[in-house]
């Protein structure tokens, strides 16, 4: 008699609980049938975002959770304790008037869940060939991945025979360097070349790296950008995606370099703010070797540039599909950003070897790009 008292003072705990699960249960599963079998959507869907504290393979959890044997049994238990004591538990509206609108929505979930109960095997083997097909692409992926970056680390440290002496400097002097970060903001996209870099041959056009300057501290502050940048001498950073990954790196490393095109955007300062806080979340990512726009757990050069400011304002860009990858070479980014409302700032190391701004700079990035 006293256990009997008990579970039916706990009938409006167990009528929430139970509400509770059959949304979640609807909710899941109607994510699981959007995505299980679109590639792309699940594999976005497995991404880390640690910005929004969500965990890597999210996806992949909650469609283990819903497809294992366990959880479908606790459900089943759930609506048949459901059905036998039904009555009693619509009842509550009358004792419980503030469970009315939650006892009206699980009347509505009844006709669903007798057909959840058959569904429980189905998706039990239906997540067994997912996860199957998961585990293969990922190990074909990851293959793949430490091949290309194997490969990608050993060509980014060599450099083309005969172009230039050994040990020859950079054609941007700091001299150089200075002028041009002078008329730079925060913002702005550098695009960049190595003359004598072996990467160039596997690269099309003459321009293959971009990057993100960010300004200084101050600009930064003035944005309201919050960041903590390394130190440098210089005191102007710029958020760049090499082999070690993405990162925060000071003017001396990233302008190492023998030429490069300053880009700037149409945006006002709000939407330039909030690109520059999109560029940033994706610090500290490993990069990316096989150049698949698509996830976005690692990053490419070019993708730091896409992810930042694509959907700001007038800003769209479109990935191209190279070697069976959607991604954004640097010649095609200088393209679209140009048709999208970018405008050339200055370029150093073209023509003379002075900074050049204005028309003057245009016919030399022009000029630049024109093949041989």
């Amino acid at each position: 008699g006293g256990r009997d008292v008990e579970w039916r003072d706990r009938l409006p705990v167990f009528a929430a609980a139970f509400a509770c699960a059959c949304v979640l249960m609807r909710a899941t599963r109607f994510v699981i049938d959007l995505a299980k079998d679109r590639d792309v959507v699940w594999k976005k869907l497995d991404e880390e975002d640690p910005a929004a504290s969500i965990p890597r393979k999210t996806f992949t959890a909650l469609y283990k959770a819903v497809s294992s044997s366990k959880n479908p049994r606790r459900f089943i238990a759930a609506a048949d304790f459901y059905f036998r004591h039904r009555t009693e538990i619509l009842s509550l509206a009358s004792t419980h008037p503030e469970m009315t609108a939650l006892l009206l929505l699980l009347e509505a979930e009844e006709p669903t869940i007798e057909r959840r109960r058959s569904d429980a095997l189905k998706r039990l083997f239906a997540y067994r060939w997912f996860s199957f097909l998961r585990r293969h692409r990922s190990a074909w992926s990851q293959v793949m991945f430490g091949l290309f970056k194997a490969s990608g680390s050993a060509i980014a440290e060599l450099r083309q025979p005969g172009l230039k002496p050994a040990g020859a400097p950079k054609r941007i002097t700091a001299a150089l360097r200075n002028e041009i970060l002078s008329r730079a903001k925060p913002g702005d996209v550098f695009v960049t070349r190595h003359d004598d870099a072996l990467s160039n041959l596997f690269l099309p056009g003459f321009w293959p790296h971009a990057v993100l300057y960010l300004g200084t501290r101050a600009d930064l502050e003035n944005l309201g950008v919050q960041t903590d940048p390394p130190e440098s001498p210089a005191g102007h950073w710029f958020l760049e995606s090499k082999k070690d990954g993405v990162k925060i790196r000071a003017c001396e490393e990233t302008l190492e370099i023998d030429a490069c095109v300053v880009l700037r955007s149409p945006v006002g300062e709000e939407m330039l703010a909030a690109a520059i806080r999109r560029a940033l979340s994706h610090t500290g990512k490993p990069y990316d070797f096989l150049f698949d726009f698509r996830t976005q757990d690692r990053l490419a050069c070019t993708e730091v540039i896409y992810r930042g400011f694509h959907g700001s304002g007038p800003i769209t860009f479109h990935l191209e599909e190279v070697g069976g990858r959607l991604c954004l070479p640097a010649e095609e980014m200088l393209n679209q950003a140009l048709d999208c409302g970018f405008r050339i700032v200055a370029t150093a190391g073209l023509g003379n070897g002075k900074i050049l701004s204005g028309t003057k700079a245009e016919i030399a990035f022009h000029g630049s790009r024109q093949p041989l």
